[in-house]
C-alpha cells in the first residue's frame, strides 16, 4: 500500500484503510479471490462483490488490475446508482504521480473517446424513440397475424405460406427482443453477451471465440494448435465444414443445451419457468394444427433458420477481424480492432436489426439502435485523428470474408502443423 494509509469513517475497504496506491500494487491483484480495479482513478476491491455482480463475476474478472472506467460508464445507464453501491468497496485511489490510464494507453485518445460520448449523450443518442419501437413491433404483430389467419384457412398451399410467415416472424422477434422469449435464459444472454463486449475477440475473456476445438480463428490460435499438433478436426478444411456446422447447429444444438445447463447449474430457476412455458404455449398453439410431431419439425425448422441468421449476422463483423490474447488497448482501440460495420441501407438495417453498425454497438453498448447512424460519423472523425481503422464492408463481402478468414487460419494451422 502506498501513503495515507489511515483510518476512514467515510468510506472503508476490506482491511479497515484507505490509501493510495501505485499501478503496481493495483496490477498485483489479479487473481480469483484478490481483485482489484480502477474506476475514475478510485481503487476498489471488488474480490467478494464478484459473486454478487448483477452482469456476472466473470465480467469484473476480466478487468481485475486495470482501468475499468470505459467499460464501467459503457455498461451502467445510471452511473449515480451504482457509484453509491461501489461505496464499500473503495479502499483508496492512484498516487497523484499515477497516470490515469494504465498499461500505457493514449490519454489524449481516451480523453477524446470520453468527451465524444458527453457529446453524444447531449444530442440526446443515448435516449429511446418510443414510435421505432412501436412500429417494429407493429410490423411483427402483423406477420404473426397474417400468419394465424393462413394456417386457419386451411388449404395446403396457404399452410405452407403460413409456416414460412410464422418463420420469419419468428425471426423478427428474436432479433427485437433477443433470445428471452423464444425458450432461453435472460441472465445467461446478458452474461455471456456482456463479456463479448467488455473484451471482444479477446482468448479466454471473449467466449464467442470459444469455438470447442471445432475451428481455429485469428492467426495466433492456428500457430499453437499447429505447434501443439492439436488436430481434433482437419483444419485447414474449416471453410468447408463451417457451412455444415457453424450456422445450422449454433442454436438448435449448442446454445440449447448450454442454456438449460447454464440454469441448472447456477439456479436460474425463474428463468427457466420462463423458458418451460414457452415450450408450453409453443406446442399449445401448433400441435393443433399440425400435431406433436409436425410441431417439433416445425420449431426445429425455426431454430435452424434463425442459427442461420444469427451466425452470419453476428460473426461477419467478429471472426475476420483481430482476435488474440489480452493486449490491454484502451476500450475505442480494443473494440475497433475486434469489429467492423456493415454498409449502410434500408435492406442492411432491416435485415440486420442494425446491428451493421456494429463498431457503434460496441463502443456503446446501452445506445438505442435506432441511433447508431447519427453516432457513426463521430466515431469515423474521432478514429481518423488517431489513425485507428474505422472498416466498413459490403454485405457481401463481410459474408465472404468470413470463409477467407478461416480458410486462411487453416492455411496457418496446417503450415504449423507441418512444418515446426
Amino acid at each position: 500500500m502506498g501513503g495515507g494509509g489511515q483510518q476512514t469513517d467515510r468510506i472503508t475497504g476490506t482491511n479497515g484503510r484507505f490509501g493510495t496506491y501505485t499501478w503496481e500494487e493495483v496490477q498485483k491483484h489479479t487473481k480469483s479471490g484478490d481483485q482489484w480495479i480502477v474506476v475514475e482513478r478510485k481503487v476498489y476491491n471488488v474480490s467478494q462483490w464478484v459473486k454478487r455482480h448483477p452482469g456476472g463475476l466473470r465480467i469484473i474478472g476480466h478487468y481485475a488490475g486495470e482501468d475499468a472506467t470505459e467499460a464501467f460508464t459503457a455498461f451502467h445507464p445510471d452511473l449515480q446508482l451504482v457509484r453509491k453501491y461501489m461505496k464499500p468497496l473503495l479502499i483508496g485511489e492512484l498516487e497523484a504521480s499515477e497516470p490515469s490510464q494504465d498499461c500505457q494507453k493514449n490519454a489524449a485518445l481516451v480523453e477524446d473517446f470520453r468527451a465524444l460520448r458527453e457529446h453524444l449523450e447531449a444530442e440526446g443518442c443515448f435516449k429511446n424513440q418510443p414510435l421505432f419501437f412501436l412500429l417494429h413491433l407493429g410490423h411483427i404483430l402483423l406477420l404473426e397475424a397474417i400468419a394465424l389467419m393462413l394456417v386457419w384457412s386451411s388449404t395446403s398451399w396457404s399452410t405452407r405460406i403460413g409456416n414460412l410467415f410464422w418463420a420469419v416472424s419468428a425471426s423478427d422477434v428474436f432479433v427485437f427482443v433477443r433470445v428471452c422469449p423464444q425458450g432461453a435464459s435472460a441472465g445467461w444472454w446478458n452474461h455471456r453477451h456482456f463479456q463479448h463486449h467488455a473484451k471482444p475477440n479477446v482468448f479466454k475473456k471473449d467466449p464467442d471465440v470459444n469455438m470447442l476445438n471445432a475451428f481455429v480463428v485469428g492467426k495466433v490460435q492456428p500457430v499453437e494448435y499447429g505447434v501443439k499438433k492439436i488436430k481434433h478436426l482437419p483444419y485447414n478444411h474449416q471453410h468447408k465444414y463451417f457451412f455444415f456446422v457453424g450456422p445450422p447447429l449454433l442454436i438448435p444444438v449448442y446454445f440449447q443445451f448450454q442454456i438449460f445447463h447454464n440454469m441448472i447449474l447456477h439456479g436460474l430457476w425463474v428463468d427457466l419457468a420462463w423458458c418451460i412455458s414457452y415450450y408450453v404455449r409453443y406446442f399449445l398453439c401448433y400441435t393443433q394444427f399440425y400435431g406433436v410431431f409436425w410441431a417439433v419439425i416445425l420449431f426445429n425448422f425455426v431454430r435452424f433458420m434463425e442459427s442461420h441468421w444469427f451466425v452470419w449476422v453476428t460473426q461477419m463483423s467478429h471472426i475476420p477481424m483481430n482476435i488474440d490474447y489480452e493486449k490491454h488497448q484502451d476500450w475505442l482501440s480494443m473494440q475497433l480492432v475486434a469489429t467492423c460495420n456493415i454498409e449502410q441501407s434500408p435492406f442492411n438495417d432491416w435485415f440486420s436489426g442494425h446491428l451493421n453498425f456494429q463498431i457503434e454497438h460496441h463502443l456503446f453498448p446501452t445506445m438505442p439502435r435506432h441511433n447508431y447512424w447519427r453516432a457513426a460519423p463521430h466515431v469515423r472523425a474521432l478514429c481518423d485523428k488517431y489513425g485507428v481503422k474505422y472498416q466498413e464492408k459490403t454485405l457481401y463481402g463481410a459474408f465472404a470474408d468470413i470463409i477467407r478468414s478461416l480458410e486462411k487460419s487453416g492455411e496457418l494451422w496446417l503450415d504449423a502443423y507441418l512444418n515446426k
